[in-house]
């Protein structure tokens, strides 16, 4: 019904989508300028930060296209949409994300594929079952990472009731910052991305396994891990919705 309701305005959908796909090619450029005058960014090829790239864009677009109700929880709590759904008889989570998903984000979903069909043969990687695997993994545990911190984002609604701007660079910065492998950044933020917000994890130390620079399987099962995060995330909603109070919407 959510998406039969958006296609009810077709041409609109379609130059929104059109919009997203255009858009996100902004950053491409971006990178193909900058390695247009130099060789390598610490030691990573231009085709190897590209399929870093499309690795993020993916994960971030399927991420916020299923997390859309939590991108916008502070109104849906404002117009009191969340106190009707606390009334019916099924999980909250679902009622929030499912009237919510905005599937305009298939435009940047289209980019990140383009990207990474572009990325993959020139990445001088030797593609075997146990990379492509790997690979899967970073899209797969990246989208649902960037779920967590979208869930994260809204969960602190319940306490100031106004969004949070802040957040954002936990979730659209993320997305920027994640245009390069996240040791480019300096040791320090490696370690934040790595043992607080798990970025590293669905990100740069499975490319390190995908370029044979760790041989180690753990560098391959490292997205699984950073799927622990959800549960934090999950916990203090939890905390959140206990303590809620009507807004009186």
């Amino acid at each position: 019904m959510n998406l039969k309701s958006q296609m009810q305005y077709r041409v609109s959908f379609l130059l929104t989508t059109l919009g997203q796909f255009i858009t996100a090619f902004t950053s491409f450029f971006g990178l193909y300028f900058i390695f247009s005058r130099v060789n390598a960014i610490d030691d990573f090829n231009y085709n190897q930060v590209f399929l870093c790239f499309a690795v993020v864009m993916m994960a971030f677009a399927i991420g916020e296209m299923f997390g859309g109700g939590l991108a916008v929880f502070p109104r849906i709590m404002g117009n009191g949409e969340f106190d009707r759904a606390l009334v019916r008889p099924r999980n909250i989570i679902l009622q929030i994300l499912v009237p919510n998903m905005d599937f305009t984000r298939l435009g940047l979903l289209i980019q990140a594929v383009i990207v990474l069909c572009y990325a993959v043969p020139g990445s001088g990687i030797l593609w075997d079952w146990k990379k492509i695997v790997t690979l899967f993994l970073m899209i797969l545990c990246g989208s649902i990472l960037f779920f967590s911190l979208f869930l994260l984002k809204a969960t602190f609604t319940f306490f100031t009731i106004q969004n949070l701007n802040f957040m954002n660079i936990f979730t659209y910065g993320a997305r920027e910052f994640g245009k390069y492998p996240f040791s480019v950044y300096g040791s320090g933020i490696l370690k934040v991305l790595t043992f607080v917000i798990p970025l590293a994890l669905f990100q740069y130390y499975p490319l390190l396994y995908l370029m044979d620079r760790k041989q180690s399987p753990v560098y391959m099962l490292m997205p699984v891990i950073s799927l622990l995060f959800l549960l934090p995330c999950y916990i203090f909603f939890r905390i959140g919705l206990k303590h809620y109070k009507s807004t009186g919407s």
